[in-house]
């Protein structure tokens, strides 16, 4: 599915100027802890997220995420619109929560990139 597709599904606004909206994701990963991120996520994935910090922009460069979309309607600061622009990695900001964008990708067609990690509680 390419970026420009998720966007009209999620409703988002993409905030980077730079990134090949045509770029083709495979399937989408949903974190807020970027430790999880790079412990389960797979290249080319959309990565969703609450989580609007530089540091989701690093992440997304080690686990090779294609796509960032934030939660919420959160936005962007100009800083992390600059390093995604770098990187060539696009910013998207939806409306919906984490809950409802899983699902309305899900029912897209779009499958989880997420591998299954285990608790050492257990």
């Amino acid at each position: 599915m390419k970026i420009s597709e998720i966007v009209q599904i999620i409703e988002g606004k993409v905030f980077t100027q730079e990134a090949d909206l045509d770029q083709e994701i495979i399937g989408g990963c949903g974190a807020d802890l970027m430790s999880d991120v790079l412990a389960s996520a797979q290249p080319h994935a959309i990565l969703l997220t609450g989580l609007c910090t530089t540091q989701v922009i690093r992440t997304a460069q080690m686990a090779d995420v294609s796509a960032i979309a934030f939660v919420r309607g959160k936005q962007p600061s100009k800083e992390m619109v600059e390093m995604a622009d770098l990187e060539g990695i696009p910013l998207i900001s939806s409306p919906y929560g984490m809950f409802e964008l899983c699902g309305r990708l899900f029912e897209a067609g779009l499958c989880s990139l997420e591998t299954n990690l285990q608790c050492n509680d257990e």
